[in-house]
């Protein structure tokens, strides 16, 4: 064989490695006083898929400004984060935060239904997993769910509206958990908007078996048309809060114009550890250089 006839045979192509069951700790992160995860679509469903392979319950939560706010006001707000697997970055604004004080954060860190959907209905009806979904205003779960189906008619789901006494214990609320137990779903998307829903799931996740429990807030009023979301281009720019301010002003504009004063402390707590962590690496780089610099020493007085 040729050179040439050598050159042109392609290299075999190394197997692709998968991701990862558990996070490296520089992609766990605590920025604006919550801690998240640094992580792709496709590494949150790689670690469900091995979750629900194994029989395990897991809980992926998403954080955004709105949500570090909730933090701070009601302690069960805290305790979910606490019990959650995986904490998704649902805010481009806060990705941009995380690298301005040194984290490892990229636009592709965010993760929202509306980024991984096709994505994760795709792996839905590949996986044969069943889907219960939980929230809405009664009749928006069914419009949503003829929508979905036209593109995944094979997909097995069921669903029962948010408009139910939540309390713990009440009788309504121990119907809709046993119609959860009773579907034995591998999914439950609860859908219900903060705190309601972070709440819910954590007083409920644990009664109706082994599933991966994810917080999606208003996917299902996008799904249905009740809702329109942001144009997709908004959200790589971290415009969306805008759109969805300027569509529902008299609702949202505390959320946007407001709330976010409130973690004016924390953010200089992280502004803080930034400059720390600079002035430490700056002397352990400085040490470096000193000690090679010894060791060249000595090599050249040793000729």
């Amino acid at each position: 064989m040729s050179v040439q006839e050598e050159q042109s045979v392609a290299a075999p192509i190394a197997p692709r490695r998968p991701y990862r069951l558990t996070r490296r700790p520089e992609e766990r992160v605590h920025v604006l006083g919550g801690t998240m995860d640094l992580v792709r679509p496709e590494e949150v469903f790689h670690f469900v898929s091995g979750k629900l392979d194994a029989r395990q319950s897991v809980i992926v939560a998403n954080h955004n400004l709105h949500s570090l706010y909730l933090v701070g006001q009601d302690h069960q707000i805290g305790e979910f984060y606490k019990e959650a697997d995986l904490i998704e970055v649902d805010s481009v604004p806060l990705i941009f935060w995380a690298r301005l004080v040194g984290r490892a954060s990229r636009r592709f860190h965010r993760c929202t239904y509306l980024d991984w959907r096709d994505d994760f209905w795709a792996l839905a009806t590949e996986k044969a997993w069943k889907v219960f979904f939980v929230g809405g205003a009664p009749g928006v779960a069914e419009q949503a769910i003829a929508r979905i189906r036209q593109d995944w008619p094979a997909v097995q789901i069921a669903s029962h509206h948010g408009y139910f006494d939540v309390r713990n214990g009440s009788a309504e609320n121990t119907a809709v958990v046993e119609a959860i137990r009773d579907y034995a779903p591998d999914i439950v998307l609860v859908g219900m908007g903060m705190p309601r829903q972070e709440i819910w799931t954590l007083e409920n996740h644990k009664a109706y078996g082994p599933a991966a429990t994810f917080t999606v807030g208003g996917a299902f009023d996008y799904e249905a048309g009740v809702q329109k979301p942001a144009p997709r281009w908004m959200g790589p720019m971290g415009m969306e809060w805008l759109f969805r301010l300027m569509a529902d002003p008299q609702r949202l504009f505390s959320r946007y114009c407001i709330e976010p004063w409130s973690l004016i402390g924390p953010a200089c707590s992280d502004l803080s550890r930034a400059v720390s962590r600079r002035v430490t690496e700056g002397d352990w780089r400085a040490a470096e250089a000193a000690r090679w610099e010894q060791m060249r020493a000595r090599n050249e007085a040793a000729r």
